[in-house]
């Protein structure tokens, strides 16, 4: 259900705005609840139709599914990016500055340096 409610606490939620509302005003705000939930209903279906018009035929092949936020594993997502091929392919022998290293080998040291 909404924000993770069960029906046990969703009811207990309308009885405790019943008693703090007050049984005469009660059916003006549930009105207003009502009112505003049909606008938001609006919105949204005018947002989306906008989203479609300015899209176009892109939005059709649009899966919805994959961008939603409740799907994002930060460990998948660096996983997945390790994992994968770079386009761009690593040579066998990185520069440092004036120094070759191996990938993978360790950091180039100049004595004289330090």
């Amino acid at each position: 259900m909404l924000f993770d409610i069960n029906g046990g606490e969703f009811l207990i939620l309308l009885l405790v705005a019943a008693i703090v509302i007050g049984p005469q005003r009660l059916p003006g705000y549930a009105e207003q609840l009502g009112a505003l939930v049909r606008k938001a209903r609006v919105w949204m279906k005018d947002a989306k139709g906008r989203i479609d018009t300015e899209m176009g035929d892109d939005a059709i092949d649009l899966d919805w599914t994959t961008l939603d936020p409740r799907r994002y594993d930060p460990r998948r997502i660096v996983r997945d990016a390790l994992l994968e091929p770079d386009a761009r392919q690593v040579p066998a022998v990185a520069r440092v500055g004036a120094v070759s290293a191996p990938v993978g080998g360790a950091a180039p040291f100049d004595d004289e340096a330090t």
